[in-house]
């Protein structure tokens, strides 16, 4: 009995202290945002009543920087004197802040000149807890292009909504972009180096999965009439409560692969799902696809499979960021 008043007591405790801490770190948050913010508002009003700018740029925020430092410490150097400037001209409205972003998160976002694009990335961090390196990404980019062309409609409810997930199709990217693995374009792989390479970046290819993924294994092994199938990779989707199922080819995309998926799917629905589980989604990762035989081959299954491209590159992504800011220009 003792001892299990003794757990009681502990979990009690355990959450009591937790939740405090988690309230302090929110108002030294709160309060660091404040500060910082505050901070380039005095410098840019102060700013505003000279004539010459660059000269006040060199003079006095190398002379404010130095009495800062000596009257309050570290953490007033000229360039951190310089990001609170830029702080509160990216966000000149106090209220718009949000106190779950860091000043980490912050200096980030503000070096992002478009609107609509910070907008998405906000909401993203916000809404997916992302970690500042979570933030260090070409998501935004890649989720416009759709068949190769930038889709307007989807850069406009990105940017007011951020990433959504409400059907299996809203977690499929075209093109898959595997940067992070440092291959040379071209350069030829088999399907098992290429796993075997996502398997050592895995926290890497999680973040290019996109929002809500866990990893469950490689190679998870399917038995049939004495018959066994791997399946390449497997995770599973804690917002649409789904396992995902990823097979990766090296070539074109063949009738015959989206056949194996559709077995791959339709046992993990009747022996792997559990209660509360959705139908699991089949996600084939190829060199190139034709989509007319995908809408023959796919007419009528019932399962949810879709097929990808994917690159070990982002090509001309400058070129790329240029178009998706001229869509933006336009509205």
């Amino acid at each position: 009995m003792l001892e299990k008043n003794n757990t009681k007591m502990i979990d009690e405790i355990t959450t009591l202290i937790n939740e405090v801490k988690s309230n302090l770190a929110k108002e030294i948050n709160k309060s660091i945002i404040y500060a910082k913010w505050n901070v380039g508002r005095i410098i840019v009003s102060n700013e505003n009543e000279f004539n010459n700018r660059l000269e006040y740029g060199k003079e006095v925020l190398k002379g404010l920087s130095d009495e800062l430092t000596k009257h309050l410490g570290k953490g007033y150097s000229i360039s951190n004197l310089k990001y609170m400037r830029v702080f509160y001209k990216a966000y000149p409205n106090y209220d718009e802040l949000n106190e779950k972003l860091s000043w980490s998160h912050y200096i980030e976002l503000m070096t992002i000149q478009d609107v609509d694009k910070r907008s998405f990335y906000e909401k993203e961090c916000i809404n997916c807890n992302w970690s500042v390196r979570e933030l260090d990404t070409s998501l935004f980019e890649r989720l416009l292009l759709s068949d190769g062309k930038i889709n307007k409609e989807k850069v406009l409810e990105l940017s007011k909504k951020g990433q959504i997930l409400n059907k299996p199709s809203d977690i499929v990217k075209q093109p898959y972009v595997f940067e992070f693995l440092g291959i040379k374009e071209n350069k030829p792989l088999l399907e098992s180096d290429l796993e075997y390479r996502l398997i050592r970046h895995i926290e890497d290819f999680l973040l290019e999965l996109g929002k809500g993924f866990m990893f469950v294994g490689s190679q998870q092994r399917i038995t049939l009439n004495n018959t066994d199938y791997y399946v390449d990779m497997v995770f599973y989707n804690k917002y649409l409560k789904s396992y995902v199922l990823i097979d990766l080819k090296m070539n074109k995309l063949k009738a015959e692969n989206l056949g194996q998926m559709n077995l791959y799917l339709n046992y993990y629905e009747q022996t792997v799902n559990s209660d509360g589980d959705g139908k699991p989604i089949g996600i084939i990762l190829c060199a190139e696809k034709d989509n007319i035989m995908l809408e023959y081959a796919l007419g009528g299954l019932s399962n949810n499979i879709f097929a990808s491209t994917y690159t070990y590159y982002i090509p001309d992504k400058e070129e790329l960021i240029n178009e998706v800011e001229k869509v933006l220009n336009e509205n």
